[in-house]
């Protein structure tokens, strides 16, 4: 036991030393490791949760799929990434092996995708889409309710009109309507010496 754990203190400085700086890495706990591979939200990402049991390297780590970031996954495609990854720590049992299980899921990423797809029962792509989309609807539709629209501001016929006037056919303000008179600016803001300058200028 005293060796593991001596073992796992090492490798977690290692992994630490590797992935310092990697958004797509993220230590959980001394045991507990995620990395995301693939782009942030594209539909061929996964994330990646290896957990080290005590006994941990002569035991094989845990690979967790099952998090929130993967609902976007098919529960086979999960099965078929954990079957291989699974499969390569069998063969690294007694030495450190998480640093290998990440690479090896970063580098055969986009194959093993292809590959699960292929044995895939033949089941529409567009109607997990169209899940998402009505769900995504419905949270939309339900959010209005809870949010409190901010009240429009009440104008006077008066105020209104002077508005109106402000602007011309195309409701829009002349040219120019928000302009600084210069020298009159710089005779409220600037010494006198100023003044006499930028109006000789």
């Amino acid at each position: 036991m005293g060796d593991e754990l001596e073992s796992q203190v090492e490798e977690d400085e290692v992994l630490l030393a590797i992935y310092d700086g990697d958004p797509a890495f993220k230590r959980i706990s001394s045991t507990v490791f995620q990395y995301r591979c693939g782009d942030d939200g594209s539909p061929k990402s996964i994330l990646l949760e290896i957990s080290w049991p005590p006994t941990y390297p002569t035991e094989k780590p845990n690979i967790n799929l099952d998090t929130f970031y993967n609902q976007h996954l098919d529960q086979n495609v999960k099965n078929f990434f954990k079957e291989k990854v699974d499969e390569k720590a069998e063969q690294y049992l007694g030495v450190a092996m998480t640093y290998t299980l990440i690479e090896l899921v970063k580098d055969n990423l986009e194959s093993w995708f292809i590959e699960v797809s292929k044995h895939q029962p033949s089941k529409p792509v567009p109607q997990v889409e169209e899940q998402l989309s009505e769900e995504i609807a419905a949270v939309n539709v339900s959010e209005p309710s809870s949010k409190k629209e901010p009240k429009k501001e009440q104008l006077s016929k008066a105020q209104k009109r002077r508005q109106w006037d402000r602007c011309d056919a195309r409701r829009e303000r002349p040219r120019g309507w928000n302009w600084v008179d210069i020298v009159k600016h710089l005779s409220q803001s600037g010494s006198q010496a100023e003044i006499t300058f930028s109006t000789n200028s």
